[in-house]
């Protein structure tokens, strides 16, 4: 089924048909300075495909709350834990609703933090609910910026991981990215890239000129025209709009921000004089009549017996906690690293959720001194999924352990777990257990990530005469034992012996 979305005119005066289909598979990127109309168009974008097609929105200024009055979208405000917020992103999937994440009234970190879990809520859920879903960004750079700015290094590697997961890694999921921003210049490459419709508004720096020309496939000296379109003018390009650089119009829209561009009002009509003795002089305290005070009604037996209930003994002091040896402080928190991966679901958990609840329950432990921090606990964590044992120490798991912190975060698990079973010269472990420690339910994603980590000079894998699978670690000088792809040696079934050969026959 084929759904075009009518974006407004062209300059020939025809329809502007966007293919919803095609646009779901090949992502959207909307760029124009402030004032261009990029909010309009996306607002355009939402109202025509309301109907069709699930959506979020990751709303930073709250613009888009009111689709909620007319299209029924719900309004998720960002104000809760990250938790919750992954939690209600896996429900939203599963529930197929629409919904605004409204970011306004949060910091730059905050709303970076904030949705960084929602979109790996989105993008974790279940393979049973990877149902079509619009996923708008606005004011992409924001979450994706090119370089560091004020915010803290954390903040942007969680922000910039889920925009590069959306764009780079969310078709199959069901997720088509459609992102907007100011500057092409600001926003991370590798997150623009995977984009393959565009819609170039105003601009007027050389930069980002330049970089909007060599997307849509323009000569440089065609550059300048970005400058002189006006206000909801774009050029389009891509599979779902046009094979061929397109000028078109935005329609209008049924909906409108809760905030609209500056109007001219006439300034108040007053002498000089007075506005001087406005803004200089404090004015005389009026005149206020003190209300008369309300005697209150005598409270009732029952507004007696409900505060005495409510009544509790004041509360001692807590005492000092006191400080912990370095020996108890990473025994409390082996302890702590247990505990979180003995939940089923943590192994698909992303790294911030579990870090936000490691840290938690570090503070109600009462485990002193300086807080882990992000790169030591995905260190520890890739050792804990891997099965080691606290205090593990022997000089073979060390050499392993430092290798594993010089390779991708994403496979650091899954060599330890295979380099625990080399060491212990224990069976290869399964594709489950594999998929697993990667954070996955697939077992055909664990067999791809040992084919990559083979590619890479990792890994060797072999099998036996049985078939049975052998990975080697060349680096480590071991190799685990016999194990079949799926983690279940079965014994190979019996056959019947063939007659042997007979060596003086004929031919």
């Amino acid at each position: 089924m084929k759904a075009g979305i009518d974006m407004g005119l062209t300059s020939e005066g025809t329809p502007a048909l966007l293919d919803l289909e095609e646009l779901l598979a090949t992502r959207l990127l909307v760029q124009g300075n402030s004032g261009s109309g990029k909010s309009h168009l996306l607002r355009r974008l939402l109202e025509q495909s309301a109907s069709w097609v699930q959506q979020a929105i990751i709303d930073p200024e709250g613009d888009f709350v009111t689709l909620a009055d007319k299209y029924g979208h719900l309004v998720v405000d960002a104000a809760q834990s990250e938790n919750d917020l992954q939690r209600i992103a896996a429900r939203v999937r599963q529930h197929r609703a629409s919904v605004v994440l409204n970011l306004e009234g949060l910091d730059i970190e905050g709303q970076m933090r904030c949705a960084a879990a929602f979109l790996g809520g989105l993008f974790d859920a279940d393979r049973d609910f990877w149902y079509p879903m619009l996923v708008v960004v606005d004011e992409a750079q924001l979450f994706a910026p090119m370089a560091a700015g004020e915010v803290s290094d954390e903040a942007r590697k969680l922000s910039l991981g889920a925009m590069t997961n959306l764009m780079c890694r969310g078709r199959k999921r069901g997720l088509a990215g459609v992102i907007a921003t100011q500057r092409l210049a600001k926003l991370a490459k590798n997150v623009a890239a995977e984009a393959s419709n565009f819609l170039m508004g105003r601009t007027f720096l050389d930069i980002d000129m330049a970089r909007a020309a060599d997307l849509l496939g323009m000569e440089r000296r065609q550059a300048e025209m970005f400058r002189d379109l006006q206000r909801g003018h774009f050029v389009a390009l891509g599979p779902a709009l046009s094979r061929r650089p397109l000028p078109l119009r935005i329609g209008s829209v049924e909906t409108s921000t809760r905030s609209s561009s500056p109007k001219l009002l006439p300034l108040p009509d007053a002498p000089a004089e007075d506005i001087r003795e406005l803004i200089f002089e404090a004015p005389e305290p009026e005149f206020v009549r003190a209300p008369r005070p309300r005697v209150a009604p005598p409270p009732t037996t029952a507004d007696i017996m409900a505060q005495l209930a409510r009544a509790r003994p004041a509360e001692p002091s807590p005492e000092p906690v006191p400080e912990m040896s370095p020996e108890e402080r990473a025994a409390a928190m082996d302890e702590i690293l247990r505990e979180i991966l003995e939940d089923p679901d943590a192994a698909f958990a992303s790294i911030a959720v579990l870090y936000q609840d490691f840290l938690v329950r570090c503070r109600i432990r009462r485990v002193t001194g300086e807080p882990m921090s992000l790169p030591v606990f995905r260190r520890r964590l890739a050792v804990a999924r891997a099965g080691a044992q606290p205090g593990q120490s022997d000089e073979a798991w060390e050499k392993a352990v430092s290798f594993a912190a010089e390779l991708e975060e994403d496979i650091q698990a899954v060599f330890l777990l295979i380099a625990r079973a080399a060491l212990q010269k224990e069976p290869c472990p399964s594709d489950d257990a594999i998929a697993r420690a990667f954070g996955s339910r697939s077992p055909a994603r664990a067999r791809r990530i040992i084919s990559y980590m083979e590619s890479r000079g990792i890994v060797v894998c072999r099998t036996d005469l049985r078939g049975a699978r052998i990975v080697a670690l060349p680096d480590l000088g071991c190799e685990t034992a016999a194990a079949e792809a799926s983690g279940k040696a079965e014994p190979a079934p019996a056959r019947r012996a063939a007659p042997a050969p007979d060596l003086f026959a004929s031919g």
